[in-house]
């Protein structure tokens, strides 16, 4: 008789655990915040495909947590403007507390204009519009974190 585990109950060790040592090599982390679990399990699953680390948080709360573990390694915040409790520009405005520099495109179910309209600085962030594609999901993602080679001369 097998007394192994059945391959349903064989997780890997979250994340939230393992050492920033452990974490495979990839063209930049990115710290993911969806609350719509669907949406966020395809998006994370994109960026991975396409080279990149992804934490994955399902708040605001649980982003802070997550940020405050791995925010050395951290180089772009993915988060929706809205948010169960604190919204995301809220977010964005904390960890950009902690790290001034760090990257954040919105994610938003609603127009730029409305969006803007309700708080983020245009201009100074980037806006990916609801529902996206593949292809804009990572262009968008390359546009913010690997800079244009006249840019990375500077």
């Amino acid at each position: 008789m097998n007394h192994t585990r059945p391959v349903a109950e064989m997780v890997p060790e979250p994340l939230s655990v393992m050492s920033c040592t452990e974490l495979p090599q990839a063209r930049g982390t990115i710290l993911l915040v969806e609350d719509e679990a669907l949406v966020r399990e395809l998006t994370g699953d994109i960026l991975e495909s396409a080279g990149y680390r992804v934490l994955r948080a399902r708040n605001a709360a649980e982003a802070l947590c997550v940020f405050r573990q791995y925010q050395k390694i951290v180089r772009l915040l993915l988060t929706d403007v809205v948010l169960p409790g604190q919204n995301g520009r809220d977010l964005a405005k904390d960890l950009r507390a902690i790290r001034p520099n760090l990257r954040t495109i919105f994610i938003s179910g609603f127009p730029e204009n409305a969006v803007t309209r309700h708080g983020l600085p245009e201009g100074s962030m980037f806006y990916l519009p609801k529902p996206f594609s593949l292809e804009s999901l990572t262009q968008k993602v390359r546009q913010v974190l690997e800079p244009e080679p006249e840019e990375a001369q500077v």
